[in-house]
């Protein structure tokens, strides 16, 4: 089999403090939780930098390590070991924007499963999609963004993507759809009704990869909203939204290095306008363009640099407090429980047993 569209740009490939991805899910996560759990996830969303006001923004866009750090609080707090799937089957069309109308345009369906991983990127995935023909129908498969994920977050990010593809498609394509299979990498549950509910087709656990295979017919089938002329004037504003993604990414990462390579002592704001040949102004408004600010960039590379240097045993905090450009062993206390709500001799016992 060979891919006939494949990423864009992988997940995998940018620092995971990045603030590029659209936080479709965490505002889906969020509705799901409160309304059927009763739990409000603000707290853990400003924990991470996530407050109210910025939740309702358009122009938001989170980091890879902030979405975990939320979904991993809300499988705790709920205590649902199939939250993913909740989450996928609440999701909708409109909230993916100018592409979510871009797949209702298009031809066909396979047409829209194409459409969706070319510009996978503007929808808030949280996987790395890839999709192709093969004998035995359409495969789409979803790849986790870092093989070291914690797999309570792995876990429902594989069953989020297929829940909301699925959904999605019964939703814009006919309510009667069924996948010809899915398969997942993790093991089988306790209860496995919640996947053959959803999905209503044979799901298979501890696979090699995530996969749901579209029967052939289906993808063949033609979209009921299809209209070519919508679909290419979509086609041209998620080119720019693309561009304009790029030279985002491409800002935070030149910023996150920079920062990191000159750890324990962080650049000035006005030292990093200069070394791009940029004024102050001008940086300012293209990281609020990014939804972010210099100050969370620079706490998000502080924040990865304390979790690496905590996973080795012979530096004492005095040393990781030093390394990591804190003034004292106090001020990393107040960062890392702000950033995981525990002490760092508790996080570092944390991570040594899941090492283990």
């Amino acid at each position: 089999m060979s891919d006939s569209t494949a990423r864009a740009h992988s997940p995998g490939t940018s620092r995971s403090t990045s603030a590029t991805i659209p936080p479709n899910i965490l505002r889906s996560l969020a509705g799901v939780v409160a309304d059927g759990y009763g739990v409000d996830l603000q707290p853990e969303l400003t924990g991470v930098g996530l407050h109210e006001a910025v939740m309702s923004s358009a122009a938001l866009r989170v980091s890879y390590r902030q979405g975990s750090a939320v979904i991993r609080r809300a499988v705790e707090l709920t205590g649902d070991a199939h939250l993913g799937l909740r989450v996928g089957a609440a999701q909708h069309l409109t909230a993916w924007g100018l592409l979510g109308f871009a797949l209702m345009a298009a031809a066909t369906l396979r047409d829209a499963i194409e459409t969706g991983v070319r510009f996978q990127n503007l929808s808030g995935a949280m996987v790395g999609w890839r999709a192709g023909a093969q004998d035995a129908g359409y495969v789409l498969r979803a790849e986790l963004p870092d093989p070291a994920l914690d797999p309570a977050v792995g876990v429902f990010l594989a069953e989020e993507a297929f829940g909301s593809v699925v959904t999605l498609t019964r939703l814009s394509s006919g309510a009667e759809f069924a996948p010809q299979s899915v398969e997942f990498t993790f093991p089988a549950p306790r209860d496995t009704r919640p996947f053959t509910e959803l999905f209503r087709c044979p799901v298979r656990f501890a696979a090699d990869e995530n996969r749901l295979v579209f029967p052939a017919a289906w993808a063949r089938r033609p979209m009921p909203g299809r209209d070519p002329v919508t679909y290419a004037a979509v086609l041209e504003l998620l080119e720019g939204q693309m561009v304009s993604r790029r030279d985002q990414q491409d800002l935070l990462e030149v910023l996150e290095i920079s920062i990191a390579q000159s750890l324990p002592n962080v650049p000035s704001f006005v030292e990093q306008a200069r070394r791009h040949a940029s004024s102050e102004r001008t940086l300012r408004r293209r990281l609020a363009e990014c939804g972010t600010t210099y100050e969370a960039v620079v706490d998000g590379v502080r924040r990865e640099r304390v979790e690496q240097l905590l996973r080795r045993p012979e530096l004492t905090m005095r040393d990781i407090a030093r390394q990591a450009g804190f003034s004292d062993v106090r001020a990393l206390r107040r960062a890392v429980h702000r950033w995981h709500g525990v002490a760092p001799l508790q996080l570092r016992a944390r991570e040594e047993r899941l090492d283990g």
